[in-house]
């Protein structure tokens, strides 16, 4: 289990590592260049909308549970070969950089971004604080798979 990420300046820290890695691997379903997209994905989606959104409903309900859940626990738990609904294509291949640099350009975005957030795919409306974590939350869930040396 990798460490507990709680900010978008640990998600940072955790990319330097991976990059600066002589070795990285995943022992999951998806290669790294795959991983390190859908993560840059979901915090761009977070500022500029998901293409497919579950029901008000759910978000109110099931959705918003589940967020308070994992921040009570400081992780989140979720299935680590699972799309965004409705996105587009993730990145394969060996090249893991490209994605890499996403990311890190997605969380400079996302400190930077003053303006109103989107509402998440499954939780709904998050604040700004809220969403940071989630972000370090969904990051620290798929470091669980990458084993850096």
């Amino acid at each position: 289990m990798a460490d507990a990420l709680a900010t978008i300046a640990d998600c940072r820290t955790w990319l330097d590592r991976v990059q600066r890695s002589r070795s990285v691997r995943t022992t999951g379903a998806w290669p790294l260049g795959t991983v390190l997209d859908h993560l840059a994905q979901s915090v761009e989606m977070s500022m500029d909308g998901y293409p497919r959104s579950r029901s008000a409903l759910f978000q109110g309900t099931v959705g918003r549970a589940a967020f308070v859940f994992f921040r009570w626990r400081g992780r989140m738990h979720h299935g680590l070969a699972e799309p965004i609904p409705g996105a587009p294509p993730l990145a394969v291949g060996a090249d893991w950089q490209v994605p890499a640099s996403r990311l890190r350009t997605a969380l400079a975005r996302f400190d930077a971004h003053t303006g109103p957030l989107k509402p998440h795919f499954a939780y709904g409306p998050l604040t700004k604080s809220e969403y940071g974590l989630a972000h370090a939350m969904h990051v620290g869930n798929h470091a669980d798979e990458i084993v850096i040396a």
